[in-house]
């Protein structure tokens, strides 16, 4: 830490005594300020068209129409119209995840300067307030000269600094917004305060800007579980088998080799009739799910967050900006979940061909009736907590009217934290009907045998016993000291008019801390008084939700789960009851710290009509990690560097003015995660009964993901916010992370299984993603009340394919196969129209992407491996009035379709795996200015 005050003192002290000497010493002459102020759609969309045609990369921009006003309720949806650019991940009454061009490898990056949450090495998009946000940039190709991390590409988000405006400005934004799953109405309010002053010493300018924002959502879901083979009910005779069994892969009683292999990427044969060799006879088999599940969660999230910007200008030629910023998230979910077993063959009835249908035509079973099934139920909590700062000092000078040189010093630092609990209720009831077809759904049936109550309700409390209890916790942090000075030099030369260069020093830290003290024995088990495991018998602990699903699914609508808030509030006496430790600690689990110094140079040229850029970056990464076990003498060191030239090429055709044709190449890389080169292994223990347990660690091995990159544009400016492009790209991507699995023994204290099934990472597998894509966007000139009137419009059609290798049970590859990359749709478009007047202005915006290869299941049963994401789409509407000069009101709504967002086993429609509703919203705001 000395070192780190020393470094920091010194450079600034450098950085200020520059700026002095040149302050006293320039006689540049004066810069003009920019201007950043735009009302209204058609002006913003004209502003961001001006900036994709000046720049030398492929860029799309989106300007606020407004201060504090982007389009729409966070940066992510914004980005979703973006030619490129898709999102999923619509949960928390939120999108978060964002792809350019079906990768989600993307550097973000704030005025220029890299951010970071905690461990990781990108900024949560949807942490920043779009409040404060007055310019995104997506840059899907690169300069040498900006960051070379993330192989997606790069998006850069502008904050607004006093030189931006011509005096004073001050605006407040109030919205309300209403979610219909949660039922809840909350705040989402921002304020900005700038001004600037001349004086004796210069030009001196301050701005503060401020945003809170509260959201309560409700998130329901229903899930299939895995898909496994099942005996048939006519086992061939002298089998060991009982009709509808469950096949396990390694039952010794049956055959001393696998009889088939887990984690299959496209599963087990379907077609009616398909069999697996069984003591050496060929057996059919039925595909059937081992469980089903379905479950809510419940939350309140706050985001609070604020900007500093302070800036100097003593003269013409010279410049300091100081920025401060800090983002919050507080997140608290509520869950409650309802699992029940459907592949028990101890209470079929007699008639077992009644009990299950299948698919036609397949051995898919689309339906089962099973007897005496074990459940659950469980009701837990997870709090998590950002706290993320940054400071940064820069300097702007003109040293000569043919050298600029900029420097820029930036401290960051982020914590994330996390709490979980959660507790179990057992339960069998007497019968449970389960479908799997489309949305998946299960309800139970009361034993006629019994008249002193109704086995199918299960929302009383008499049917459970206390079961399992589940506490765990974490905590991230990251921080980092940067330094980048960049100068720009005009030459002197006709053809090689500009040469830039510049050095940038990232000194990083990343650490993680955990807990785990999850008990696996039942209450029952672990008490001598079994009355403290009744429910009943703990005044509070119950909870019974209702209308889940809102009827969008034939499925059990209230059930009873432990009760979060009353075990939040009784934590230390359940820890006790259950035998834990009433206040645990975190546990150090890695420590890495990765200097990363870049050099690079540029020269921009210009002959007659073509202009461009060629470019050089080399980057050196010095990594030291400390990786911890359980024991804290556990401990294991390693070291390893990392070192690469990337080189890039722009060119520009200006065929006419309104034509522009566009070409690129550009290497990229993306460095590892730094909790995929944690070398420790994590357990999770056999939860659901089926025979063996997860694990998952790191590899200290790993080396850069490297990418080659593509483009080819043609662009057509032919009026005020009106344009169209075609744009042809392609990624050549190597040593992409993938994981390899094997199963392994350990003997855990307190752990049901002692066999897991372990996946690691490597640079295992390389992919390769090309497509097009087509933007449009028009306002014709028209009279009347039709003037106004405009459209926008993208289209993307991808093509994408990804080589892994195959393992079998010991992790030994056994062949490659190539499918399609992860988060890739085929084919994605957005449409928006818009109707623009003095005072009033509206926009419609509808979204739509393909079904795509979404993430891999649990590998130790899924059969097939991969989930895939049914076609997605968002209808979203904004509308705003000019009450007065300085009054507008708005109103704004996402999410209108309400659409199911729906996933599979593979890509088929037999394999159905979850359906998800969240919220539509609607918003009414008030932003004001004087």
């Amino acid at each position: 830490m000395i070192i780190r005050k020393s470094i920091l003192s010194t450079t600034i002290a450098s950085l200020l005594l520059t700026g002095a000497q040149v302050a006293a010493q320039s006689t540049a002459p004066e810069t003009g300020m920019e201007e950043v102020l735009v009302t209204g759609i058609r002006s913003s969309l004209a502003q961001g068209m001006d900036i994709k045609r000046d720049s030398m990369e492929v860029v799309d921009s989106i300007v606020a129409e407004d201060i504090g006003k982007l389009p729409d309720n966070n940066v992510v949806e914004s980005l979703q119209r973006v030619a490129g650019v898709q999102v999923t991940d619509r949960a928390s009454g939120e999108a978060s995840t964002v792809t350019i061009r079906g990768l989600n490898d993307i550097s973000t990056t704030l005025n220029g300067r890299v951010l970071f949450t905690a461990s990781g090495r990108s900024l949560a998009l949807a942490d920043i307030p779009s409040t404060l946000v007055n310019r995104v940039d997506v840059i899907k190709s690169r300069s040498a000269s900006q960051y070379e991390n993330g192989i997606a590409g790069q998006i850069n988000v502008h904050t607004s600094r006093p030189f931006d405006f011509d005096g004073p400005r001050v605006q407040v934004n109030a919205r309300g917004i209403y979610q219909d799953q949660a039922e809840k109405t909350d705040p989402n309010i921002s304020a900005l305060f700038s001004n600037r002053w001349d004086t004796g010493a210069g030009e001196v300018g301050a701005l503060l800007n401020i945003s809170y924002m509260r959201t309560n959502y409700r998130d329901q879901s229903t899930t299939a579980g895995a898909q496994l083979p099942y005996a048939t009910e006519n086992p061939p005779e002298g089998s060991i088998l009982t009709p509808l069994e469950r096949i396990f892969p390694d039952d010794p009683r049956i055959s001393e080799d696998p009889v088939w292999q887990t984690g299959l990427q496209n599963g087990l044969p379907i077609d009616e009739g398909s069999s697996l060799s069984i003591n050496g006879t060929d057996t059919e088999y039925y595909l059937a799910r081992d469980a089903i599940f379905q479950g809510e969660v419940v939350g309140e999230r706050e985001r609070p967050a604020a900007t500093i910007a302070l800036q100097y200008s003593p003269n013409d030629s010279s410049e300091y900006t100081f920025e401060a910023m800090y983002t919050g998230y507080r997140n608290i979910r509520d869950t409650q979940g309802l699992f029940s077993m459907v592949d028990s063959n101890n209470a079929l009835g007699d008639d077992l061909g009644s009990t299950f249908d299948l698919y036609e035509g397949t051995n898919v079973v689309k339906s089962r009736t099973v007897g005496l099934p074990d459940v659950f139920a469980d009701g837990g909590r997870v709090d998590e907590q950002t706290d993320s700062f940054m400071y940064a000092l820069s300097g702007e000078w003109d040293f000569t009217e043919k050298l600029q040189v900029k420097s820029d010093l930036m401290y960051q630092d982020s914590e994330f934290e996390s709490d979980f609990f959660a507790m179990r209720v057992n339960g069998v009831p007497y019968q449970v009907f389960a479908n799997f077809d489309d949305v998946a759904g299960f309800t139970f049936a009361d034993d006629p045998s019994t008249a002193t109550r109704d086995e199918s309700d299960l929302t009383n409390p008499e049917l459970w016993t206390m079961g399992q209890f589940y506490d765990s916790g974490g905590r991230d942090e990251g921080s980092a000291i940067t330094f980048s000075t960049d100068a720009d030099y005009a030459t002197d030369w006709d053809f090689l008019h500009t040469l830039k260069f510049g050095v940038r020093y990232d000194d990083r830290d990343a650490s993680e801390f955990d807990r785990n003290q999850d008990q696996h024995t039942i209450c029952p088990d672990l008490v001598d008084d079994a009355s403290l495991c009744r429910p009943e018998n703990h005044e509070g602990l119950g909870h019974v939700n209702s209308n889940f699903m809102d009827g969008e699914a034939v499925t059990t609508t209230s059930w009873y789960a432990p009760d979060e808030h009353y075990i939040s509030s009784n934590i230390g006496q359940f820890r006790e009851l259950y035998n834990l430790e009433v206040n645990p600690q975190l546990m150090k689990t890695f420590g890495i710290n990765e200097k990363n110094t870049a050099l690079y140079a540029t020269g921009q040229f210009e002959v007659g009509k073509l202009d461009g850029e060629l470019g050089f970056r080399y980057i050196d990464v010095q990594t030291d990690m400390t990786f911890y076990g359980d024991d804290t003498s556990d401990v294991s060191r390693s070291s390893k560097g990392n070192s690469e030239f990337l080189t890039n090429l722009m060119l520009r055709y200006h065929i006419t003015d309104e034509l522009l044709l566009r070409a690129s190449y550009g290497e990229t890389l993306r460095m590892p995660n730094f909790s995929d080169l944690n070398s420790r292994i994590t357990y999770a223990d056999d939860t659901t009964d089926i025979g063996y347990g997860s694990a998952s660690g790191g590899n200290p091995d790993l080396e850069p993901t490297t990418s080659q990159n593509y483009d080819l544009s043609l662009e057509y400016y032919f009026g005020d916010a009106s344009m169209a492009h075609v744009t042809l790209f392609r990624r050549d991507i190597k040593d992409l992370v993938v994981t390899y699995r094997n199963r392994i023994q350990a003997d855990l204290d307190g752990y049901n299984a002692d066999s897991f099934v372990l996946t690691l990472p490597d640079n295992a597998s390389e992919g390769m993603l090309e497509g097009v894509e087509i933007g449009f966007s028009y306002f014709p000139d028209l009279s009347g009340n039709w003037n106004g009137v405009g459209v926008t419009s993208s289209f993307t059609l991808l093509d994408s394919e990804q080589t892994n290798p195959q393992t079998n049970d010991a992790g030994e590859v056994t062949g490659y196969e190539t499918g399609p990359m992860y988060g890739v749709s085929d084919t994605s478009y957005s449409v928006t129209l818009a109707y623009e007047r003095d005072t009033f202005d509206a926009r419609l915006s509808y979204v739509w992407r393909d079904n795509f290869l979404y993430a891999d299941d649990a590998a130790l049963f899924a059969n097939p491996l991969s989930w895939y994401r049914d076609a997605e789409e968002s209808l979203d509407m904004q509308v705003s009035y000019n009450a007065t000069d300085s009054l507008t009101l708005t109103l704004d709504a996402t999410n209108l379709t309400g659409q199911l967002t729906k996933r599979s086993y593979g890509d088929s429609p037999y394999h159905s795996f979850s359906s998800e509703l969240y919220s539509t919203t609607y918003a009414l705001g008030v932003r004001y200015s004087f």
